[in-house]
């Protein structure tokens, strides 16, 4: 069983319990009583390259990357040194993430916040809009295309912006095929977790032009951001290559300069 299998396994015991506790009708009311979102894609479509600043704890390849973690404070730090947006990892099993983060994180920062789980049931789009998430991520490898496009149209219909990931020819095929305003490319393989930047760059040409484009994993230093950007992407976003930086100020402005 690959590691993205074993993930999802467990996330579907996860919403069964969830369920248990708030019902989706409450989930559904929640939601509608939720503030109003923040452009997350206008965000990314300013001049040069767009930082997404990911605040996460742990990963199922590194381990526990910060031990003094603290997600408002982060979220302070990432927005003054540059950040067009931020990432929220919620996943509590493998990324020791949680969904009150996003409620921190947006108290205490204006930028735009992304909700990163692996979101595969309706309920998790509306615990998302509740929560405060301005957009949710959406991985195709993860979903059947009627999902897919069941849960891209459900994000859009309660004013959340979707990233929706890919991975592959045949991924891009299929996001193509729902008009994604949003396209992240994963560099990293997450039935192995290997990362490779080349990812990005065999399947950006493949991306419809409308598409604002995002790079995804494996960004280390202001070289690796201008060869994305080279390639034609709006955005990148970076976690692993912050979150264990000895200098995020430095890390952060370097990306952007590319």
């Amino acid at each position: 069983m690959s590691i993205l299998q074993t993930i999802l396994e467990h996330k579907r015991k996860e919403i069964d319990q969830a369920r248990n506790v708030v019902s989706l009708s409450e989930m559904k009311r929640r939601a509608e009583q939720a503030p109003p979102v923040r452009p997350f894609r206008d965000s990314l479509r300013g001049h040069g390259l767009s930082v997404i600043a990911e605040i996460k704890k742990a990963s199922p390849s590194k381990g526990m990357m910060v031990k003094e973690f603290h997600p408002a404070s982060l979220a302070q730090e990432f927005e003054s040194h540059g950040a067009a947006a931020l990432s929220v990892l919620t996943d509590s099993e493998f990324f020791q993430g949680d969904p009150t983060y996003i409620q921190a994180v947006k108290s205490a920062a204006s930028i735009p916040v992304l909700r990163k789980d692996f979101i595969i049931d309706e309920y998790q789009v509306y615990e998302s809009r509740s929560i405060g998430a301005d957009a949710i991520l959406l991985i195709v490898s993860a979903l059947s295309q009627k999902a897919l496009e069941q849960f891209y149209r459900l994000a859009r219909s309660v004013g959340m912006d979707v990233l929706v990931e890919v991975h592959s020819a045949d991924e891009v095929q299929r996001v193509n095929a729902i008009q994604a305003e949003i396209i992240g490319v994963n560099n990293r393989d997450l039935g192995t977790f290997n990362v490779s930047l080349d990812t990005s760059l065999r399947l950006k040409p493949l991306i419809r032009s409308e598409a604002v484009t995002v790079s995804e994993s494996g960004i280390a230093d202001s070289k690796d951001a201008l060869v994305l950007r080279e390639a034609g992407f709006d955005a990148v976003l970076v976690g692993e290559g912050l979150m264990l930086s000895s200098n995020r100020k430095k890390t952060l402005q370097q990306i952007k300069q590319a």
